[in-house]
């Protein structure tokens, strides 16, 4: 009888804090090589901390971590790189270098020292180039693609990379519904057809369900939750770790469980900011909006949010504030109770902040509903060249008119703090 494969990677009794705040708290996991395991859980809850951890770049302050039969810290960075690559959930490149050559990047651990890549690196590259669907993009700069072209060539740089651990934290968070499905298919066919050993911290339930071997559910550090997604994905965990009511529903074709999110199980508590200034309304979806939540907030700021999607990061972000939002069923349109809801909340509104997000035909009346208040809205700038507009148009129609009625645009990525103490009339005075 064939003794079963050693673990390719292994957690024992993991603990990790950050000063006095305990991260992971005594976490087992034990991951088999060729498995695809979905780290799931709500802001906060130790996904990235895990990930970071089985990178080398945090010590576990109990416990063991091991990868591929050894702990990370124990070898060399470049043997670290042999053993995992990783996909970060952002990473900003500094230099404009051909995707060809920022792929190249990904061989650098398997060549010796001072050895330059070959002409096989550069057509493994250019093979990965084709897989990733960015063939036709292999000489022109990083900095000119989208953010979720760029999401798909970090990606590229890591299956370069050959290694067989890949973790990846929030790899789809850029991407729209049809680039976050061919992204997860493809690294499920790497898991089953090449053997490689798959991590990925993921927000959406219901994709870690259609492609993941097993979802394992942190909350505050702990795992609360770990098997075939079946058995994990149920009405209670969503409500329990989530604080979100939702209906098991069972796709007829496939027989896969998925969970369908109504709305939140109790109403949002008004946080620590509710004594500032304010309010402040925040748009967003898609994760943009949560970096400026979070600088709101920690500044004091009184805070709203909305109309965003249950369970979308944002939604996420603003519960653990304690942010009040209006919230609406995911890919569906906003509907009139939801939009009257947001109309209270920016009639209130002293400033609205509008991040980056993207646009289709379900958020479009986010953007619309903004009209009437032109005069308080301060536009977060967007990348160059980053697709936004899925609303054949609608969305930068919109956007134009909210310009022409008075709307700001922000100077540069900060430049909203200093425009929005002005619309508060917070504003240092000259002496």
């Amino acid at each position: 009888m064939t003794d079963p494969p050693s673990p390719a990677v292994r957690l024992s009794g993991v603990t990790i804090r950050y000063g006095e705040r305990v991260a992971l708290a005594g976490v087992d996991l034990e991951v088999r090589p060729g498995e695809f395991v979905a780290l799931a859980g709500p802001n906060g809850s130790g996904k990235t901390t895990l990930l970071r951890a089985l990178l080398g770049f945090l010590s576990p302050d109990a416990g063991v971590v091991e990868v591929l039969g050894g702990e990370p810290r124990s070898v060399s960075v470049r043997e670290r790189a042999r053993r995992v690559a990783w996909v970060p959930q952002e990473e900003g490149a500094r230099d404009d270098v051909p995707l060809l050559d920022y792929l190249l990047y990904g061989r650098y651990a398997q060549l010796r020292p001072l050895e330059g890549e070959t002409d096989e690196d550069r057509s493994r590259a250019m093979g990965v180039l084709a897989e990733v669907g960015l063939a036709d993009r292999a000489e022109d700069g990083i900095l000119s693609l989208s953010g979720g072209e760029r999401q798909r060539a970090i990606l590229g740089r890591a299956l370069v990379q050959a290694s067989p651990v890949l973790l990846l934290d929030e790899p789809t968070a850029h991407l729209d519904i049809g680039h976050q499905l061919d992204l997860l298919g493809r690294v499920r066919s790497l898991a089953a057809v090449g053997r490689v050993t798959v991590i990925a911290a993921l927000h959406d339930l219901n994709l870690a369900a259609r492609f993941a071997d097993r979802i394992v559910v942190l909350s505050r550090g702990r795992k609360v939750a770990d098997g075939p997604p079946a058995s994990v994905l149920s009405e209670e965990l969503l409500e329990r770790v989530w604080g979100v009511v939702a209906e098991l529903r069972r796709d007829r074709r496939t027989g896969a469980s998925y969970l369908l999110p109504y709305r939140p199980a109790t109403p949002a508590p008004q946080g620590p900011t509710s004594l500032g200034p304010g309010p402040v309304h925040v748009v967003g979806g898609g994760g943009t909006a949560s970096p400026l939540l979070r600088a709101l907030a920690e500044q004091g700021y009184r805070l709203t949010a909305g109309v965003l999607n249950l369970l979308d990061s944002d939604h996420e972000t603003a519960q653990e504030l304690g942010v009040p939002c209006t919230v609406e069923v995911p890919f569906a349109p906003i509907g009139p109770e939801a939009r009257a809801r947001l109309r209270g909340m920016l009639e209130a509104a002293r400033a609205i902040v509008v991040a980056p997000f993207p646009v289709g035909p379900s958020n479009l009346s986010n953007l619309e509903d903004l009209q009437p208040f032109a005069s308080r809205v301060l536009l977060l700038p967007r990348t160059k060249n980053d697709a936004w507009d899925f609303a054949d148009g609608a969305a930068t129609r919109a956007l134009a008119a909210l310009r022409s009625a008075g709307a700001v645009e922000a100077a540069g990525p900060d430049g909203w703090r200093t425009a929005l103490n002005d619309r508060l009339d917070l504003a240092p005075k000259p002496a």
